[in-house]
């Protein structure tokens, strides 16, 4: 007798072969329409809307509110000014007249490269690297509080949970090796608003970052579950039979057949993930650009190593997350402790620059270096040690894929307190990523609850004056 199944029951009877990496997610968005996919693999390669100039996205994050007036934007009036009393109108998000005390950056401030830009001592490595960057001096964001700010870069929206810029990506221009993930994030720690940075909330559930783990077990459950892949070839196989007599009984489902293949790459990584995380092949030069020893599997130098082999690799996003929600760059009671942060990412970012430059990868990489805000520069006591939430005007850089390198955007004013000249908003910096990879953010949108959402909501505008 030829009995009937519905998709779902015939997922879940087959889904115990796969050892379920991969399948979380997936078959919870069953129901729901991709649009754009023309294909019966919806993680193969999509075009473009116009040519790109990037092909990969590294994203560099810095939890916890790196300072920008210690770092990337050199203030000499604040530092003349020390100690001065001003009165400021928002302190801590509350509105009002606040009796404040301009604090000077900690670090001296030097011409690096032949470029000249400023960085301050605190990266002399990002610094030899410093012709390749762009440093915008003027971004600004819409939230005090490191959850709703930590979302908002990653997703566009302070307020609700939503897909993660990767996911977008991965969502709009797919993957160029089905034996990987789209979007992997590589952190130990856990960063405020933790999983959802990296969720894909209503798009489709392949589109959602894989996270790798530095240490022993990057990624859980890559291992078959199986005893042999003999066997799993054969479960494999009493699948696929599954499928074609499902289609034979029934009208053609494309979404079906879609979802089915994308499980494919669950199988691949078994393959492949190894591979990418064993560094045994990589030459001691390498290993000392970012600092790494032999055999080591953690610190901030093996996750970008990493994502330099996920990207050569057609990986199409990779984040790596510095710190997590503690013991982080919040550093309200004692600036030194940016020391010790920078030391642990400077030279691998600079490594990671320098490597995908030696290797032809630079030029279809974009390297993004940000946090979720600033810091003060100004106290509420004279000589205090530490820096506040600042929202107002921070800094962040780009590098490669179609940027101009050795130039700085935008200006915050003479003390770092706010933006004097061309605001670039988190909207504007996602849109302007976008627009790198050769998508229009206004066309990258996915219909959820009666309406078309997008990465950028209604507002952005791509920053045209750092684009090669």
């Amino acid at each position: 007798m030829n009995q009937s199944i519905s998709r779902r029951e015939l997922l879940n009877r087959a889904a115990g072969g796969f050892g379920a990496l991969a399948l979380r997610g997936m078959l919870a968005e069953l129901e729901a329409s991709e649009g754009r996919s023309t294909s019966t693999n919806p993680l193969a390669p999509k075009p473009p809307h116009f040519p790109a100039k990037a092909k990969n996205v590294i994203f560099l994050f810095m939890g916890g509110g790196v300072s920008h007036v210690d770092s990337f934007d050199p203030k000499p009036k604040l530092v003349e000014d020390h100690n001065k009393s001003l009165t400021v109108h928002n302190y801590r998000g509350s509105i009002g007249e606040f009796k404040q005390y301009l604090k000077r950056p900690q670090w001296e401030f030097r011409p690096r490269g032949k470029s000249g830009i400023e960085i301050s001592d605190l990266f002399p490595y990002v610094g030899e690297v410093a012709d390749e960057l762009c440093v915008i001096r003027s971004l600004t964001t819409d939230h005090i509080a490191h959850y709703e700010a930590t979302l908002g870069m990653h997703t566009g929206s302070f307020s609700f949970a939503r897909p993660s810029m990767g996911s977008w990506i991965s969502y709009g221009l797919g993957t160029e090796n089905r034996n990987l993930p789209s979007f992997v994030v590589v952190t130990g720690a856990t960063p405020y608003a933790r999983g959802q940075n990296w969720n894909n909330d209503f798009l489709p559930g392949f589109h959602q970052g894989t996270q790798v783990f530095p240490g022993k077990t990057p990624i859980p459950n890559v291992k078959r579950r199986v005893a042999s892949s003999e066997l799993q070839s054969t479960e494999l196989e009493l699948l696929q039979q599954i499928n074609q007599e499902h289609f034979e009984t029934r009208a053609l489902d494309d979404q079906l057949d879609a979802r089915i293949r994308s499980f494919e790459t669950a199988f691949g990584m078994q393959q492949a993930a190894p591979e990418v995380l064993d560094f045994s092949q990589e030459t001691q030069a390498t290993l000392d650009l970012y600092g790494l020893q032999p055999g080591q599997n953690k610190g901030f130098g093996w996750q970008c190593l990493v994502a330099r082999r996920m990207v050569e690799r057609g990986v199409r996003f990779v984040e790596c997350i510095d710190v997590g929600s503690s013991n982080n760059w919040d550093s309200h009671g004692n600036m030194l402790d940016h020391a010790r942060l920078a030391k642990n990412v400077d030279q691998p970012i600079a490594g990671l620059i320098k490597d995908l430059k030696l290797r032809g990868l630079l030029d279809e990489t974009l390297v993004v270096w940000t946090t979720e805000f600033g810091r003060t520069p100004y106290m509420a006591a004279k000589n205090a040690g530490g820096r506040d939430h600042h929202p107002m005007v921070f800094s962040s850089w780009m590098a490669g894929g179609g940027i101009k390198g050795g130039i700085t955007h935008g200006a915050s004013d003479e003390h770092g307190i706010a933006v004097a000249d061309k605001r670039v908003h988190v909207h504007d910096f996602h849109a302007t990523i976008l627009h790198l990879l050769g998508m229009d953010h206004t066309r990258l949108t996915y219909r959820h609850a009666g309406r078309d959402y997008r990465l950028t909501d209604v507002f952005g505008n791509v920053v045209e004056e750092i684009l090669a």
